[in-house]
């Protein structure tokens, strides 16, 4: 095996490490879900990620498709590092992270653990830690439903291939723009 596939498997996380890294649980993952589904309507290859507030609400998520064709966790770091940046100022300035980053990634397949998966887990862990979040829950939407993986918390509602439900959780606020306080935000945001 060369030395770059060596490299790009310890990029990767196994179930029982990712189970090990106290990872907190959803309160509700079902309206986490269900949530993410309705906002960006996943298809198979979609990643979605999610900040949420400690009440649990998304206060921001972006969605885009997988283009990569390794399964490398840096890759995958780097995609959501840059949707965090887009949709969200970084928490690097305070001590312990008070935001949640969640992942759902769509895909074809069963629920069970992949070696794609472990390499979605290490892309977001390592994207919370540059970005001043706490790592939160991997999610897998296939056609047969949800999986929570690490937890062993799933549904069957929603799916790949169901329709969103009317999404009824609050919207965060939409922000400001002008003034010298979106100065300053801009310039640490650019940071």
């Amino acid at each position: 095996m060369s030395a770059d596939a060596n490299h790009r498997l310890a990029r990767m996380l196994e179930p029982a490490e990712w189970s090990a890294a106290g990872i907190p649980l959803l309160r509700n993952p079902r309206e986490v879900v269900s949530g993410l589904h309705s906002r960006h309507r996943p298809v198979p290859l979609t990643a979605v990620v999610a900040v949420l507030d400690q009440d649990e609400r998304i206060r921001a998520s972006a969605s885009f498709s997988r283009r990569a064709t390794a399964t490398d966790g840096w890759i995958f770091r780097n995609a959501l590092l840059a949707q965090l940046r887009r949709v969200i100022p970084h928490d690097l300035r305070r001590r312990t992270p008070v935001r949640t980053a969640v992942l759902l990634y769509c895909r074809e397949g069963e629920a069970r653990w992949t070696q794609e998966d472990g390499a979605w887990m290490w892309g977001l862990r390592d994207a919370c830690t540059l970005h001043g979040l706490r790592c939160g829950a991997y999610i897998t939407l296939t056609r047969d439903g949800w999986q929570v993986l690490g937890e062993g918390r799933g549904g069957r509602r929603p799916s790949a291939d169901s329709q969103p439900e009317a999404f009824t959780g609050a919207d965060p606020p939409t922000p400001r723009a002008g003034g010298a306080a979106s100065d300053v935000l801009r310039r640490a945001v650019a940071r």
